[in-house]
């Protein structure tokens, strides 16, 4: 399971994938996508659904599960019916909140016990740190899960907690304003005029927010799960720091250090390298080298994709080029790590650099676009010779 880019993934009837050549003559022959087709600032566009976020999982799987059942019994059906009905219904088990009721039964199988999440969190209030909490769950769910990861007092950590909020509404709309919950989660009907520490709130806005808290800018780094919902508007239209939690990254990590993947991905950089230089000779046995070397490359290509997930890769990368989704995730945040718990490793003061990663223009020789400068790579030091 795993988030990907819209036009990364491979075209599927039902389980079985597409050919490339059946994809490639839906789109007219080539494999480039419109513009007009491609999703909006949030996913959705006209003719193309982008699968980003934790609820992909069941509505990808389930799409293609019923497309299977459909094609191998003989159903007709119309796709964008099937495709409408599947996805009201994944949303009505969230916001009717039949999924919520389900998980709050077995605590113990769907949410884990967060020992590092509650210390991540104390060491910030420790530090001073101001903690605030908006969410889209409601207010029973929540206080059930914190106390499940966090410990019962877990409300004392945060200076307001907002449930409710309608993401990523919350961050552009400014009509909805706050609303009160006492402590069984009931309403209440008092105008809010400050945001109190301790407090409950529901929906509001984020205008109200920053005009009551006087939290603006670079000053906030704020955490979310989604790039659309959580973290966009956060900074295009406000200026906040924003921090992805990308949990498949615990994952990819692990693999990008085994030592299959490092001498596949150096070999590889290896056998492109050859190739982009040693194409001008065009005599029959130069053809044949640089044509062993092309199929090398290939299946040394589809060997490190495979490393990560048959079906789709790194989450990451397309082969070479960065999946959308990590286009997206680097263009709307700040740091991005698998886990809050991450800054454990770091003091609270530390300040996260960028790197700077080589244009193709500033690393003209093509061992150097693999190790931007160094030589501790893997393996690297027995190919010096091929330079």
């Amino acid at each position: 399971p795993e988030r990907i880019g819209f036009f990364e993934c491979q075209l599927g009837e039902g389980l079985k994938p597409v050919p490339d050549e059946e994809v490639i003559e839906l789109y007219g022959g080539t494999q480039h996508i419109p513009l007009y087709q491609m999703s909006d600032f949030y996913g959705k566009g006209p003719s193309l659904k982008q699968f980003m976020d934790i609820f992909s999982l069941p509505e990808m799987t389930l799409l293609s599960s019923v497309i299977d059942y459909f094609i191998t019994h003989g159903i007709e059906f119309d796709q964008v019916h099937l495709y409408k009905d599947i996805s009201d219904a994944i949303r009505d088990v969230h916001v009717k909140g039949v999924m919520y009721k389900w998980i709050e039964k077995d605590m113990e199988q769907y949410i884990l016990h967060g020992d590092e999440i509650y210390a991540v969190l104390n060491r910030l209030v420790n530090h001073k740190k101001k903690l605030f909490l908006i969410t889209n769950s409601p207010f029973s769910f929540v206080d059930k899960g914190m106390k499940h990861m966090v410990g019962k007092n877990w409300r004392d950590l945060f200076d307001m907690v907002i449930v409710q909020a309608d993401k990523p509404n919350f961050f552009t709309d400014r009509r909805k304003p706050f609303r009160k919950l006492d402590d069984k989660g009931s309403l209440q009907w008092d105008k809010i005029n400050q945001l109190e520490k301790g407090k409950i709130y529901k929906e509001g806005n984020l205008f109200d927010f920053l005009r009551l808290t006087g939290w603006r800018g670079s000053k906030v780094l704020y955490f979310g799960d989604h790039l659309y919902s959580d973290l966009a508007d956060l900074m295009l239209r406000h200026g906040w720091r924003t921090g992805a939690i990308v949990p498949e990254l615990e994952t990819e990590i692990r693999i990008i250090n085994t030592e299959q993947y490092m001498h596949s991905l150096t070999w590889q950089q290896a056998l492109t390298g050859l190739l982009e230089r040693m194409q001008m000779y065009q005599d029959a046995e130069s053809k044949q080298v640089l044509l062993e070397w092309m199929k090398e490359r290939q299946e040394i290509r589809s060997l490190t994709k495979n490393l990560f997930n048959p079906q789709f890769g790194s989450i990451f990368r397309t082969f070479h080029n960065p999946t959308y989704f990590s286009r997206r995730l680097v263009r709307f945040s700040d740091i991005y790590m698998a886990s809050i718990s991450c800054l454990l490793n770091y003091d609270v003061n530390f300040t996260f650099y960028p790197r700077r990663t080589p244009l193709q223009h500033e690393a003209p020789l093509w061992m150097d676009q693999l190790c931007t400068g160094c030589m501790k790579t893997p393996f690297l030091e027995e190919m010096v010779h091929i330079r």
